[in-house]
């Protein structure tokens, strides 16, 4: 009964975070709207990763723990980005910032070590786990620049803040592929999401550059 409690509330805020991504992402930033949906969007992530853990620990699914790890960081330190907007004049980001980058660290690591495993068993979900820990492990290094005052652009966090944010939409989308995917690879549907989002990331950065 509670396995299937916690499954409705992920769908339920899996759900609300996906429908809710949308809208924000293609409506007007900044205003009163997009930061208290923001919140609300933030929330639902953070939550579903939560549930994901328990589904997964119950129902041993290596997707769905993936999943929840990125979404939580995602979601989690992107919207931390908007309180740390000085970092470039020298701002050293809380404990609560340490601990989302140190526990995306050793799960990036872990990624690693386990789709080396699984390529070596001829196991092409190896390449997915490789492909998430390199990202995570990118993540972290933009992270640390951050704690050891290496960042001089002044628009790092806004920066930081619509790329993670929008990979945590990328979560859920994923999620929501891989779950009901019927005509893609698994490979793909995996990293697709990813990738495509990436292309949109990067035009949008460089218009800020």
């Amino acid at each position: 009964m509670l396995f299937k409690i916690i499954l409705i509330l992920h769908i339920v805020f899996g759900a609300t975070g996906l429908i809710l991504g949308s809208f924000i992402l293609v409506r007007k930033k900044g205003d009163f709207l997009h930061k208290n949906l923001g919140k609300i969007f933030t929330l639902a992530m953070i939550l579903t990763g939560l549930c994901a853990f328990y589904l997964s620990y119950e129902h041993p699914n290596l997707f769905l723990f993936i999943v929840g790890v990125f979404t939580i960081y995602l979601s989690f330190s992107g919207y931390r980005m908007i309180d740390l907007k000085k970092v470039h004049l020298g701002q050293k980001p809380k404990l609560v910032d340490a601990i989302l980058s140190i526990s995306m660290l050793l799960a990036s690591l872990a990624f690693l070590y386990f789709g080396i495993r699984l390529l070596l068993h001829s196991q092409l979900f190896g390449l997915v786990l490789l492909l998430f820990g390199t990202i995570s492990l990118r993540l972290c290094y933009t992270d640390y620049k951050a704690y050891s005052g290496k960042v001089t652009d002044k628009m790092y966090w806004l920066k930081n803040h619509i790329g993670r944010m929008t990979g945590a939409y990328v979560a859920a989308l994923t999620a929501f592929l891989v779950v009901n995917n019927t005509f893609l690879p698994d490979v793909l549907a995996w990293s697709l999401p990813g990738l495509i989002a990436g292309i949109f990331i990067s035009r949008t950065i460089k218009k800020l550059n």
